[in-house]
Parts: C-alpha cells; structure tokens; sequence
C-alpha cells in the first residue's frame, strides 16, 4: 500500500512497474541493468479513487495523463533500480498528494496605502533622473 494521504491509500495490485536501460550515470554498467524504472498508474480504472477525485486528479495533473487514462513517472537519477522505484513511488504519492489538496479560495485583500504612497514616490524620483539627463532648454 503506497500511502497518499491520512485517508487515501493506492494498492500495489493497482501500480506496475516497468525497468528499462537507463541513460543516467554507470559508465559501462549502464548498458548491462535495466535501472530505469517507470511506474504506471491508471487513474481512470481505480478502484482505490472516488469519482470526485478521479475529476480533481484530471483537471489538475491532465497533462501527465495519456489517452488511456494512465499516469507515466519514470526515475533513472540513481545507478540501482531499487533507489529508482523508491523514487518513482515517492514521486507518485507527492503527485497524486498535491493534486488532491483542496485549493484555498484567494482572499481579495486591499493595498495599503504606504505600498500605493511607496509605489508613486519612486516613479517621481525615477521621472526626475530621466528629466535631469535630457538637454537644457528643451
């Protein structure tokens, strides 16, 4: 179980894993290991989310998600496949966890008066280094 949230766990029945030859570091023993690793998770067939989060996942993160309705991250930072699939986990929870947070209603909040006051006096003072250096008579 690969925990998301407080109330939020993906099964490990739900995600597969795929290794690859890696383009990262490893020097002649990269082209002997598959290190790469990528983790596919299907957010549309998920038993695991709600519809509503199914909704939220989408409109957030729908870029990362192909036609099918699958979410690719692939790691290849680390030599060992292990570090890469702990990696690509750690990726996933912290995507599905961010898409997933309610976003907060932007509080409509005046500007106070020193910042209006601030903003003004420094277009003066810059007005008038620009007028200095024009020609006398003009």
């Amino acid at each position: 179980m690969i925990s998301i949230t407080s109330t939020l766990s993906i099964p490990d029945s739900e995600i597969s894993f795929y290794a690859s030859r890696s383009s990262g570091p490893g020097g002649q023993h990269v082209n002997k290991t598959s290190s790469k690793v990528s983790l596919v998770f299907n957010v549309q067939d998920s038993p695991s989310l709600s519809e509503d989060q199914k909704i939220l996942i989408i409109s957030v993160i729908g870029g990362r998600i192909n036609s099918k309705g699958e979410l690719h991250i692939s790691c290849e930072e680390h030599r060992s496949q292990f570090r890469n699939k702990e990696e690509a986990i750690s990726r996933f929870a912290k995507i599905l966890g961010d898409a997933l947070k309610p976003v907060r209603k932007r509080r409509k909040t005046k500007i106070p008066y020193s910042a209006k006051r601030k903003r003004l006096d420094s277009k003066k003072k810059r007005a008038e280094v620009k007028q200095g250096r024009s020609k006398p008579g003009y």
